[in-house]
């Protein structure tokens, strides 16, 4: 069949995956597949500028969805396009077709559209295709189409549908074939869900299919699971057959198949759809082949509580520190810039490869340990993998794993540094601030060329963390090392809600005492008629404005610019060196202190909950050491004062990692980007953020990275709305949280990680951005950061999906004697705002009042 003059048909033979703005996602990648010898049933495609002539015959316009879809479903089909579908129909045999919607936006590699259209089967005779093609056209107008496309901001200006007609395959069995398992995320482990005859009853739900799942290396089929008991639809034969064309279908495209198949009377297989898997999270680059060398990659975001991806530069900065790490541990680090191997990017988030650690005799155990710790849930994920025989612990000396990791430490003055703190806290909490001050501070290369700005960044995040890390380890280390001698020698005497009673409000929390500046901030503000007067009546990023250019009115300026100067550096992404800083960005700290200021006169206080909290901690210390006669009685002594004096440092390695090293390397970035966008080879300064060091490099030669960088603000904005990450990723795909089957009950059950028991209304939040949590409101989030504490301050309670006992949020809750649990499988999901929950943190229980439902 021959395309026509005015491009209204073409033969799907004559079709590509590059074609989407001719004939749609679902008929190019049909047509590509056909090109390539795939079994698909012939046809010819319907273009979409029959459907652009269609719609401006039948006036229908976009800014009326309901309309538009009610005129093209009612209006003639223009004869023109009407006779050059019957001749091609005619052309085909003039007997029962399929009739597919094949929308531009569909079939994308980051939205699939899938069902959004509609398609017709069986269509027999003239007037059954022409109504078949109008009510097509229509479905680019149905409400969930219009919703899908809002949803994932796609113009709906620029969007057109064309309309695949095909031969219609007499299907004996039908269904849809996975070629990565959608629920555990396994590559090559298709899964498969098949019915008799056609397939259109089961994609729409309205049948119970088969369901199978095949290993597509091993050409064995792992799992059948007959519909209702009764027997297969599909043989195993033919269940292999079908994953190995569906790998096959996978390696010509380049990435995991959602495909829809049928079987005809003959048992051949026919290929009607096949489109990108975009909920699967992705694998990193260069992933070894998981057959040969199967890698576990623990996710940093997680373990850090944020959910966000990272920009090209803030990865690029955990490289660099690994980097320097890898040397002063005696590794290789020939080319800094990529880091070490165990430095991971998957999603455009930070993972970290722990296969060798989890294998190695005492690393799993020292994994597990502070696992436990920081994310309570990935603890139990990595567990479940030490018992994994293909992560099976290497035989070997566990004297010579200790070495392995306790040479370094000696080298690098670890020992010193804890046995000083714990012999002399005050001083070297002194020396600590000392040290530190003066082994980091880049200067500006006199020069000012943009090569010299790199390699400053590069001598300062490659020079300064193994002088760093001994300090670091000192100050951390002796604290859990005090609370874990406490807790031996009070086994059997105390509960571990008792001991973690000893950890409220600890003097030296840099988030704490952030967090009581900022509601400083807000108490003046409230005081002062001209700035409580701002505060209300105007939006926090019209204020932002104000304050840069200095016209608050004067008491909050100066309360702010207070504020800024000592905690500027931190911000709510603040572990991405690619996100601006508060002091760049005071938006989100303004609308936290205008939150404060509405509160009603019924204030919370919390310095006067903070002391009430030390009390409490040290009449906690009295109470235990009572329990405890004779020499054991002088150590636990020793271990609880040493508790209380150095577990609020906990927070310290990360607020001066921020101070000191990622806020001076984004100020060092900012004249590269104003440079390179001078010159041309970026669009934006900003856009530096979005580029590594080798590029960046490329680009102060002469190349123009415009391109690059649009393209990774394109993926980064697509990642922000990922909801799931995996806790622990393998190289095969597998998120080993689903694969285990590691879920909370029925009941909402985490982590206990503050005592005390709250029943209060739920607020859900997403992010704390514009956030307001009214006073006694139950706090429930994926995460928190410090970017979240000022939320904390009138929190009753705090629910947390991440974390762990030693993780921000329950550190800092424990601070405010805020009841918390953390680690809640799905919180955010189940639980509802306005929900009224009883949040025990001694129990990490977290129950719904009866009468007030979990979200569905």
């Amino acid at each position: 069949m021959e395309k026509d003059s005015g491009r209204l048909i073409v033969d799907l033979d004559d079709v590509s995956s590059g074609d989407v703005a001719l004939a749609g996602g679902k008929a190019a990648n049909l047509g590509e597949l056909k090109r390539a010898g795939f079994p698909v049933p012939g046809g010819f495609v319907l273009t979409t500028e029959a459907y652009r002539i269609a719609a401006v015959e039948a006036d229908a316009s976009a800014d009326s969805p309901g309309s538009a879809a009610a005129k093209l479903r009612t209006a003639a089909v223009p004869r023109v396009i009407a006779d050059a579908v019957l001749d091609a129909y005619h052309a085909l045999g003039s007997g029962p077709v399929a009739i597919r919607s094949s929308a531009t936006a569909e079939d994308l590699p980051g939205a699939s559209f899938a069902g959004q259209h509609d398609t017709y089967l069986g269509v027999i005779g003239d007037e059954a295709v022409l109504d078949a093609v109008r009510r097509c056209w229509a479905s680019l107008w149905n409400d969930r189409a219009v919703a899908y496309r809002r949803a994932n901001a796609i113009d709906e200006r620029a969007v057109a549908l064309a309309v695949a007609v095909q031969q219609m395959v007499d299907a004996a069995a039908a269904g849809v074939l996975f070629t990565a398992d959608p629920v555990t995320g396994t590559r090559r482990r298709a899964a498969v869900d098949a019915a008799a005859g056609l397939g259109e009853a089961l994609v729409s739900g309205d049948i119970v299919p088969d369901h199978y799942l095949v290993d597509t290396a091993a050409h064995a089929v792992l799992r059948r699971e007959p519909a209702g008991g009764s027997s297969a639809v599909l043989s195993d034969t033919e269940l292999v057959e079908l994953a190995l064309l569906g790998d096959r279908v996978e390696r010509h495209f380049g990435s995991p198949q959602d495909i829809e198949f049928a079987l005809d009377a003959e048992r051949r297989l026919w290929l009607v759809q096949s489109r990108n898997i975009t909920t699967l999270y992705p694998l990193p680059d260069g992933a070894p082949d998981p057959a040969r060398d199967l890698r576990v990659y623990l996710s940093a975001n997680v373990v850090q509580g944020y959910f966000d991806p990272i920009t090209p530069m803030g990865m690029q900065f955990f490289r660099l520190l690994g980097s320097g790490m890898t040397k002063a541990f005696g590794g290789d680090a020939k080319d800094p810039a990529a880091g070490p191997r165990m430095i991971v990017d998957a999603a455009m988030r930070f993972h970290i490869d722990v296969t060798t650690a989890l294998r190695d005799p005492v690393g799993h155990r020292l994994l597990n340990l502070v696992a436990r710790v920081a994310e309570s849930r990935s603890s139990v994920v990595l567990s479940q993998l030490s018992r994994d025989p293909r992560f099976r612990v290497r035989e070997g000396s566990r004297l010579a794993s200790i070495r392995r990791v306790a040479e370094p430490l000696v080298r690098l003055g670890v020992p010193p540094a804890v046995l000083h703190t714990l012999v002399s806290p005050d001083s070297a909490r002194l020396r600590l601030a000392r040290d530190l001050e003066a082994m980091v501070h880049p200067l500006a290369p006199a020069d000012g060329d943009a090569s010299s700005f790199l390699d400053a960044v590069e001598r300062l995040l490659m020079e300064a963390p193994p002088r760093i890390f001994p300090r670091f380890v000192g100050t951390v280390a002796p604290a859990m090392l005090s609370l874990g001698l406490a807790g031996r020698v009070l086994r059997g005497r105390a509960s571990v809600d008792e001991i973690r009673t000893v950890t409220r409000g600890a003097p030296e929390n840099p988030t704490t005492e952030m967090d009581l500046a900022l509601w400083s901030v807000g108490a003046a503000a409230r005081e002062d008629a001209p700035s409580r007067q701002a505060l209300l009546e105007r939006a926090p990023g019209e204020l932002a404005e104000a304050y840069r250019a200095g016209a608050l009115p004067p008491t909050l300026q100066a309360q702010l610019a207070d504020f800024l100067a000592r905690y500027g550096f931190r911000c709510i992404s603040e572990i991405d060196i690619g996100t601006p800083r508060w002091s760049e960005d005071p938006t989100h700290l303004l609308g936290a202190v205008a939150n404060y200021v509405r509160l009603g006169d019924d204030l919370p206080d919390p310095e006067a909950q903070f002391a009430k909290s030390a009390r409490e901690a040290d009449a906690m210390v009295e109470d235990l050491l009572h329990r405890v006669r004779g020499p054991r009685r002088a150590v636990l002594r020793f271990a609880l004062r040493r508790v209380r004096v150095l577990i609020g440092t906990r927070e310290a390695p990360k607020f001066h990692l921020i101070r000191l090293l990622a806020t001076p390397a984004r100020e060092l970035l900012k004249p590269v980007g104003e440079q390179l966008a001078a010159s041309g080879r970026i669009a934006d300064p900003s856009d530096v953020f979005f580029l590594s060091f080798p590029e960046a490099r490329r680009a102060i030669a002469g190349d123009d990275l415009t391109g690059i960088v649009a393209e990774r603000r394109a993926t980064y904005e697509r990642e922000r709305k990922r909801r799931h990450i995996p806790r622990v990723l393998l190289s095969d795909g597998s998120d080993a949280e689903a694969m285990f089957g590691v879920r909370a009950g029925k009941e909402l059950t985490g982590t206990p990680a503050s005592p005390g028991v709250v029943t209060g209304l739920a607020r859900v939040i997403l992010s704390p951005e514009g956030a307001r949590l009214e006073p006694g409101e139950i706090l429930v989030a994926p995460s928190t950061n410090p970017g979240w504490t000022p939320l904390f301050l009138t929190a009753g309670g705090l629910v947390m999906e991440m974390g762990g006992a030693m993780s921000h949020g329950a550190v800092v809750a424990r601070e405010y004697g805020i009841p918390a649990t953390v680690g809640v499988a799905g919180a955010t999901e189940r639980i509802r705002t306005g929900a009224v929950v009883t949040v025990d943190g001694s129990q990490g229980t977290v129950s719904l009042d009866e009468g007030t439902p979990q979200a569905e």
